[in-house]
């Protein structure tokens, strides 16, 4: 089955100089995949000629006459009807793409997304959700990390069942643990939001519907304690600019000490593979490609900043969701699972 994917060109800091790069280089490794192209037409295809990419059988180019900044405000993204990151979700919307990817304005994207997707049914507000690397190997699917950043404990419960459908389906774990990010394990930790949504989840996982491990603490992310962690937008923000700083930061670390005599130059070349391995293992571009997750489409956010070999991998995360049918196991399973009583005022993206 060929997988259709759109790409927002034009989307991020850098636009078609980092997408059209990542789009042919992910070609090359996905012979089964098809991508629509987003945005200005003569920018594209200059940029694709550029590559000697410009008759691709497998590429399409679609224009869009405006774009969406960085900048933008929200009111502003919405409305450019005709902006690359509006045309490339619509792609979704019409059945002509399996899946969306843009590196744009947070915010925008998912006010735009919502808007032109619509949120299941059942699903008060979606989640951003993306993976962070462990010590078991695998990933730690994380969310919400910045849609929502002022929660009650029915969103926090809604992101939880989403999170758990996402793993399962993508990992391929029939009952994926889950855990709540809190200040301490003990039940009696925590705010009164986190002690709510405790009981909400326990419930669950007694009555058979989600396997709730409990709370969980922040180095229980990266020890993989739980395949997912639940938070809300405020803290899985922080939590995640943090620990992208962190991994640069280590990594010029060990880049100046390695390099400040010929003595230690000598040791990181004999020590060239190992270090080659840790800087995959902790690399934030591997991670890159989160999802919106409770929309009736799939989309993906890749890091504005992302260059061709982060933004790659943001399509790789849509590929993968689109090949294991995702969506259609959160449709079928949130109607299962998400509670029908529990409605609450829209509150706006965080940008």
């Amino acid at each position: 089955m060929t997988i259709k994917i759109s790409i927002d060109c034009m989307g991020g800091d850098h636009g078609p100089s980092v997408t059209i790069p990542a789009v042919i280089s992910f070609l090359k490794q996905h012979a089964d995949a098809e991508l629509v192209l987003v945005g200005l037409e003569d920018v594209l295809r200059a940029e694709l000629k550029k590559h000697h990419a410009e008759a691709h059988p497998r590429l399409s180019i679609v224009h869009a006459s405006e774009q969406v900044t960085m900048d933008d405000p929200l009111e502003v993204a919405l409305r450019r009807k005709d902006s690359s990151m509006r045309v490339a979700i619509e792609q979704v919307k019409d059945g002509k793409t399996q899946a969306c990817v843009s590196a744009g304005n947070t915010g925008a994207l998912m006010a735009v997304a919502r808007y032109v997707l619509k949120t299941m049914t059942g699903v008060d507000r979606p989640a951003i959700c993306s993976i962070m690397p462990n010590q078991k190997g695998g990933p730690t699917y994380m969310l919400d990390l910045g849609a929502n950043v002022d929660c009650e404990p029915h969103h926090l419960h809604q992101f939880a069942i989403m999170g758990s459908v996402m793993v399962s389906a993508m990992e391929n774990i029939p009952r994926p643990t889950l855990g709540l990010l809190n200040v301490g394990t003990e039940d009696i930790k925590g705010n009164d939001v986190v002690k709510a949504t405790s009981k909400l989840l326990q419930a669950d996982h007694e009555r058979g519907a989600l396997n709730f491990y409990g709370n969980v603490e922040g180095n229980d992310i990266f020890k993989g304690t739980t395949d997912i962690v639940v938070c809300d937008g405020f803290v899985g923000n922080v939590t995640l600019k943090a620990v992208e700083g962190v991994a640069r930061f280590f990594a010029d670390t060990v880049k100046s000490e390695f390099t400040r005599n010929p003595l230690t130059m000598l040791g990181a070349l004999i020590g060239r593979g190992a270090l080659n391995n840790v800087k995959k293992r902790l690399s934030p571009s591997r991670y890159n490609g989160a999802s919106l997750l409770g929309l009736r489409g799939l989309v993906f956010k890749s890091h504005g900043g992302a260059d061709a070999y982060s933004f790659e991998w943001a399509i790789k995360r849509a590929y993968d969701a689109a090949k294991n049918d995702v969506l259609p196991h959160i449709s079928t399973l949130i109607s299962e699972l998400m509670p029908r009583n529990a409605e609450a005022p829209e509150a706006p993206a965080s940008k």
